[in-house]
Order: structure tokens, then sequence, then C-alpha cells
């Protein structure tokens, strides 16, 4: 994760019905990301949003209109081949400072792709477009064949 660090957990508590109530960690200052000198083979990033902090937007994930990469060069009518998951509308939480987010700036969500600002958004309820995917599937497709 940009600019982060590995954190390690150094004991939990739990309540009477055994739910983690707690953790106590702590970070190691010499493996920030880009300049690690820890050593340790990271397993998992975890990526997080504060709840106290964050604000709900609508995310717009655009995917391939049509199912294949050419209806013209398909039989029959170009419906036939549209991708009914072609739009997901999800509700996410994001950091309060997109609550300022402008329709000229470009945004990356980690592992999620690059989305921009839509006129349909209000104040303090941010809508975002997907326009850019971090994994292109007709690439891999591409290199298959």
């Amino acid at each position: 994760l940009k600019s982060a660090y590995i954190v390690r957990c150094d004991n939990f508590i739990k309540d009477e019905n055994g739910v983690i109530t707690e953790i106590h960690c702590s970070y190691l200052p010499e493996s920030k990301s880009g300049e690690d000198q820890s050593g340790i083979k990271v397993k998992g990033t975890i990526h997080w949003v504060s709840a106290a902090h964050a604000i709900t937007a609508e995310v717009r994930l655009y995917d391939r209109l049509f199912q294949v990469e050419n209806p013209s060069n398909e039989d029959g009518d170009f419906k036939d081949y549209i991708n009914p998951n072609s739009l997901q509308v999800v509700n996410a939480f994001v950091e309060p400072s997109l609550a300022d987010a402008t329709v000229e700036t470009r945004y990356q969500f980690l592992r999620k792709g690059y989305f921009c600002l839509d006129k349909d958004s209000r104040d303090r309820k941010p809508v975002f477009n997907r326009t850019v995917t971090l994994k292109d599937a007709w690439a891999k497709e591409a290199v298959k064949n």
C-alpha cells in the first residue's frame, strides 16, 4: 500500500462471547512501502477507511457493453450480445476528502481502477464512474489466442 508500513499484531482482547474487541499493534518503522529494509515477506495487505470519518459514495462499475469483442462479426442482432453486467452500482465508503472531489480530477481507488466524479453527485453524496479497470480481460484473451 502506498506509503504504508508493516503492522504487527502484538496482542488482542476478546469479549465474553469470543469476539475480538481490541487489537494491540505496532508498526515497523524500517518497513515503509517502497523503502522496506525489514526483510519481512508480507502475506497480505489490508485496505481500510476509517468508519468514523468515511462518507458514503455511489460507485458505478462499468464493464464491457458486449459479451463478445465485436458484435458486428457475430450472427444475429447485436442486442443478443449485450453484457447484462455492464453496469453494477454499489455503495462504498470513501475518504472524507472525496466530498470535495472535482469533475476534472481522476482518482485511483486501490485495486478497483480509475474513477471520475459524475454530474449526478450531490452534497456529501458523491457519485463516481469507473473509467479504467486495473485488469484487462480482453488483453488476457488476446494473449491466449
